[in-house]
Order: C-alpha cells, then structure tokens, then sequence
C-alpha cells in the first residue's frame, strides 16, 4: 500500500542524505521524493511516497524521529490531506491529432507550453489519478517524452501549528 509522508526537517546540508540513506540501509523503497524550504528557510519539508504495510510505515517513521535534523513525521492520507503533481508531457503532434490533443488538454485543464512541427508539450497538474487518466488518454496518441515532478502534499488542517508555534514560525495567513 502507497503512503504518503510528510517530514519537517531542519534545513542543512546532509539532511537529505541521511533520510535516502535511512531508506536505502533497511531496503525501502522510495517512490517519489520532493524538498524544498517552509515559509522559514530554516526548515524544509520532504514529501516522500513509498509502500509498505502500516507496521513498516510505523517502523519508518519512528526511525525518522531518531534522526536529529528531523522536527516531525506525519503521514498524510486519503481526504486528511491534499496532494498534486506536475507532468510535463511531450506528443507527437500529426494533423489528425492536433484538434484531439487540445481537447484533451482542455478536459483536464492542461496547458499546451511548447509547440513543434512534430509535438506539443503540455503541463498538467492534478492528483495521482487525474495525471495517471491525462497519459492514458494521449498514450495511443502517441507519448515521446513525460517528466513527472512527485507528489506534494499537505494536510487540510494544519498539523503543524503547535510545532510551528514552538519553534516561533509564523504562520501564512496572519
């Protein structure tokens, strides 16, 4: 089963070597990783995807508490939390393809951003299902290239408030 985990850290260098290298040393997978820093740069968050039973995600995510650079482990799932991806995706665009690509497009609120001769590339963003519907649809079309960003994640109530309180980081919204 896929599980979604949301790590605030402190923002320094090695931090993310050690979290891979967590997973690499006990032989978990990582599906789709994604860093960047908090509204303080002092902190990051990694999103992490990967699978495992709850017993392993439990086993994960105390081993991640143990690191020091890491502030809080949270798993995020089903309507707890919102997530998105970005996809780059380039087509081959023949005549008789064009008009069906653009709709395509449309219906999933996507962006033409490159146009060739030969393709057009477009970005999407949207969940895990959205993204995966969006490529099976252009596949028999014909798919050259796709990029996928990762999952990003983030609970619909704010479960870092406390902690974020504690450590003296503002919130977004005041």
């Amino acid at each position: 089963m896929r599980h979604t985990l949301s790590i605030l850290v402190k923002n320094e260098a090695g931090v993310l070597s050690s979290i891979s290298g967590l997973f690499s040393g006990r032989g978990y997978n990582i599906e789709s990783l994604t860093v960047a820093p908090t509204i303080d740069n002092a902190f990051s968050r990694i999103t992490i995807v990967t699978t495992g039973d709850n017993a392993v995600i439990e086993q994960i995510s105390k081993q991640l508490n143990r690191l020091i650079n890491t502030i809080k482990v949270v798993e995020l799932s089903g309507d707890d939390c919102i997530d998105r991806e970005l996809i780059l995706c380039k087509v081959t665009a023949k005549d008789e393809d064009r008009s069906e690509i653009l709709r395509i497009a449309e219906i999933f609120h996507a962006q033409i951003i490159d146009v060739s001769p030969k393709t057009y590339t477009i970005e999407a963003i949207g969940d895990n299902r959205q993204i995966t519907s969006l490529i099976e649809l252009l596949r028999p079309i014909g798919i050259k290239e796709i990029v996928r960003s990762g999952k990003v994640a983030i609970s619909r109530e704010n479960q870092f408030i406390s902690l974020n309180q504690k450590l003296g980081i503002e919130a977004a919204d005041k």
